[in-house]
């Protein structure tokens, strides 16, 4: 079998509000939680496990692949909830987004400030 990616632990502030958060911008499913984790689950099985440790978050960036009509329907709750967010990583272009990739994409912050980016086409 090959490598497949099956789950990440993302550091947060308030996992409940980060697992919920992701899960309503990305539509994604509910997933069993235990100990430590608030988890979500994405296409494919990949398991978001959000945690709250007990050091300094770092910034961590996290990019995720949207179809056109998920896109937009993220990029409205972004803006509906009054989401600072960018065309460029570098935040430079406020309130835009991007079309490169012969697509669509978007960086913001989550709620534990971590750089997420939403695109409609692969880099490859």
């Amino acid at each position: 079998m090959p490598a497949t990616f099956n789950h990440t632990i993302i550091a947060s502030k308030n996992r409940t509000e980060s697992a919920l958060f992701f899960r309503e911008l990305l539509e994604a499913a509910e997933a069993p939680s235990w100990g430590p984790f608030a988890n979500i689950q994405l296409a494919d099985g990949i398991l978001l496990q959000f945690a709250e440790p007990p050091v300094e978050i770092q910034m961590q960036h996290y990019a995720f692949l949207l179809d056109d009509d998920l896109f937009d329907r993220a990029y409205q709750r972004l803006c509906a909830a009054g989401i600072e967010h960018f065309a460029d990583p570098q935040m430079r272009l406020p309130g835009e987004i991007n079309h490169e990739h012969d697509g669509r994409g978007v960086y913001f912050l989550d709620p534990a400030g971590h750089g997420i980016e939403l695109i409609t086409r692969p880099y490859l």
